[in-house]
This record gives C-alpha cells, sequence and structure tokens, in this order.
C-alpha cells in the first residue's frame, strides 16, 4: 500500500478537515446498513494520517498531542465509528515508541508510514476485572512465544494489517504481541451487534497457538514502572471523540431546526415566523453551544498538558496530564450525550423517524461514554485537588 508521508500538524489538520467532509457525507448510510468502512479506511491509510505521530527520527511527522486530539476531534465530528477504529492504532503505535527496541521501531514504524493499520485485541469477557488478563503467551525452546486466548471489543481488528495482543507472558507479566492479521491460528469474527458505533467491527479475535515471533513481543509492563503518557493518550483520544460527537450532533440539530422544523404555534403568536426564531430555542441551542466549547476548551488544555509532560517527563508532570486528560473525558462524555438527546428537544416529533437516523448521534455517544466509567476520574480528580494524591498508572487514566 502507497501512503502520502504527512510533513506537519499543519497539514495533519488540513487532511483531517478534508477526510471528514468526505466522510460525513455517508455516515448516516453506513451506520443505518451496518455498511462496514473498507474503503474509507483505505482511503484513511493513503492519506498518512495514521503515521502522523511516528517519531522525526524514523520520518514522521511526530505532531503535538493537541494536532492529534483535534484530528479525531474532527474525524468524529463527521463519523464517530470511522473515527474510533484507528484510536488503537496510535495507542500501540506508542506502545512501540515506548518500550519497543530500536528493531522492532524502524520496523513496525516502516509499517505505519506505508498505511499499514494497527487493530487491537485486548479486552476479554468473562474475567474478573477489565484488568485481569487471561491470554497467554507460552515460550518455545527457540526463544518464539505461542498465543493462546479470546479476545471481545476488538475494535478495527477486522480491518487490521497487524493485531496487538494484550498477552500475560513469563512471570504472568503483560506483553503485546505484534500479529499479522493472517496468522496461522488467528480468527477474526464480526459478531459486533452494539446499538451504537455500529461499522466499528468492534468484534471477536479467537487465537489457537498463535506462533509469535521473539522479536514480535513488547514488555508492556515496563510502561508503568515509571512516570508515563500511555494511558493519557489513549483517553485523550476517547475524549476527542466524544467531543466530535457533540459538535456533529448540535450541527445536525442546527441544520434541522433551519430547514425541516415547523414553529411552535405559540412562538409564531408572538411573531416567530420559523422555528429559529423561537426565543426558547435558541436559548438552549446558547447553552448547548458553551458546552460543546467548553468541551473543546478542556480537550485542548489536556493536550496541551500531554505536550508539556512530554517534553520534560515527571511523576509530577505525568500527573497533571492524566487530570487534565480526565477533566476532559468527564465534561466531554456527559456533554455528547446531552447534546445528542437534546436534538431531539430542539427538532420535535419529526426528528424521531427512524428513516432520519438522527438517533445515531446519541447511540454513538451512549455506546461510545461506556467505554471506562467516569465516575472514577472525577475520584481520582478530587483526590488530586484535596490531597495531591497524584492518579494511578494505568492505562485507562
Amino acid at each position: 500500500m502507497a501512503a502520502r508521508v504527512i510533513a506537519d500538524d499543519t497539514e495533519a489538520l488540513a487532511v483531517a478537515a478534508e477526510l471528514a467532509d468526505a466522510f460525513r457525507a455517508g455516515a448516516s448510510a453506513r451506520d443505518a446498513g451496518r455498511l462496514l468502512p473498507y474503503a474509507e479506511l483505505d482511503r484513511l491509510s493513503a492519506t498518512g494520517l495514521l503515521g502522523i505521530s511516528v517519531p522525526a527520527d524514523h520520518g514522521g511527522a511526530d505532531v503535538r498531542a493537541r494536532t492529534l486530539a483535534e484530528v479525531f476531534r474532527r474525524l468524529a465530528s463527521a463519523d464517530a465509528s470511522l473515527a474510533q477504529i484507528p484510536q488503537s492504532h496510535f495507542v500501540y503505535v506508542n506502545v512501540l515508541r515506548r518500550q519497543g527496541t530500536e528493531a522492532q521501531r524502524t520496523f513496525f514504524f516502516r509499517e505505519v508510514l506505508a498505511g499499514r493499520r494497527f487493530g487491537n485485541a485486548q479486552s476479554e469477557k468473562g474475567t474478573a476485572h477489565i484488568q485481569d488478563v487471561r491470554a497467554r503467551l507460552t515460550p518455545r525452546p527457540d526463544g518464539s512465544y505461542l498465543l493462546t486466548g479470546e479476545k471481545h471489543y476488538a475494535t478495527g481488528a477486522l480491518f487490521a494489517d497487524w493485531i496487538p495482543v494484550l498477552a500475560r507472558a513469563e512471570g504472568d507479566a503483560p506483553h503485546v504481541a505484534y500479529i499479522p492479521r493472517d496468522a496461522p491460528g488467528l480468527t477474526v469474527i464480526d459478531d459486533w451487534d452494539g446499538m451504537g458505533q455500529r461499522t466499528t467491527a468492534s468484534g471477536t479475535v479467537r487465537l489457537a497457538e498463535v506462533p509469535v515471533a521473539a522479536d514480535r513481543v513488547i514488555p508492556h509492563h515496563l510502561t508503568f514502572d515509571g512516570p508515563q503518557l500511555h494511558g493519557a493518550v489513549a483517553q485523550l483520544l476517547h475524549t476527542a471523540i466524544d467531543a466530535g460527537i457533540a459538535a456533529g450532533a448540535l450541527a445536525e440539530a442546527v441544520a434541522f431546526v433551519r430547514t425541516s422544523s415547523r414553529p411552535w404555534f405559540e412562538s409564531v403568536g408572538e411573531g416567530h415566523a420559523t422555528a429559529a426564531d423561537d426565543p426558547l430555542l435558541i436559548q438552549r441551542f446558547g447553552e448547548l453551544a458553551i458546552q460543546v466549547r467548553a468541551s473543546d476548551a478542556l480537550l485542548g488544555a489536556a493536550a496541551d498538558a500531554v505536550d508539556e509532560a512530554s517534553a520534560a517527563l515527571t511523576d509530577d508532570s505525568a500527573a497533571r496530564a492524566s487530570i487534565a486528560v480526565a477533566a476532559a473525558k468527564v465534561h466531554a462524555a456527559h456533554t455528547a450525550v446531552e447534546t445528542a438527546d437534546a436534538l431531539f428537544e430542539l427538532s420535535g416529533t419529526r426528528a424521531a423517524l427512524d428513516g432520519l437516523n438522527l438517533h445515531r448521534h446519541w447511540r454513538d455517544a451512549r455506546t461510545h461514554t461506556l467505554h471506562d466509567p467516569v465516575r472514577w476520574k472525577v475520584q481520582h480528580i478530587g483526590r488530586h485537588v484535596l490531597s495531591g494524591t497524584r492518579p494511578p498508572r494505568h492505562g485507562l487514566l
């Protein structure tokens, strides 16, 4: 696959804006028919956007966290499912940046710059909690491994060239194995049945003694031995998706009220000829716009905190970044659900027609915001404010 190599932040943002405009046109039809976005993902790969976090010394643009977040926000405002698919891609590029050997980075960053896509196979069902990982890398005499397990909610795996798999190896320590999509013993099942994020294909990955070369395994557990931004960057991208969903829902509500809503008869009686002239609707749109702007501002501030911590990583700078991202995530999650719900309040009865598919914004918001509970983020924010307690080191904060 030939892919463009994006040079800098400015080019990345321009490409993201162009793609968002292109993806917006078919988003509703893809969602309604669960039409998986193979062509759109190929176009995304060809633009070079998947390579923008590759370090400069490996030929990438190494864009700022603020730029990466804005790329995701723009894409999600057009199609939240499409935006979620590459989230894991960037997470596992970061794993390579943090713990990969020079040879591993050289190989995989070349793959990424060529437009290859990473999926993910991380979560499991039926375990005690999300970090209770049962997938196992069993060492073989030649230094390679056999990988066995079953993963669920494997967003992007169906579309991937490489599937990073979280598994335990020696000493039960978590490792990440990068598996080619066509590896023997690896099966990807398209059984995702979520009410929202319908075209992410977040289905099942089965691993039946998949052979894994030693140089395709990374000691992910070492990421959390010191100050780290792995969780903050992953959560920043989820936050950007929520902020994008809110922006997309608000834009759809504006367009619908301007073109398709009838004014309430009492509003007409007071001299307001169109729905868009109704002062009560104007008030509500203003309130929602403030919330969307606040989410965007918190997203930007969180991204800046990540960039600052990246430049001088310490326990304190990492903690500040994690708390800033947590605050943005809490706000954006609430805003996405509230705005997508308010679309119907503002647009009226006709907006509920199934054929219009306006409910996709609410379904996407409600589904995506279930990824991890914001109530625990509020706890960590409160502890940090009251006692200066640093948040724990894990991949969800």
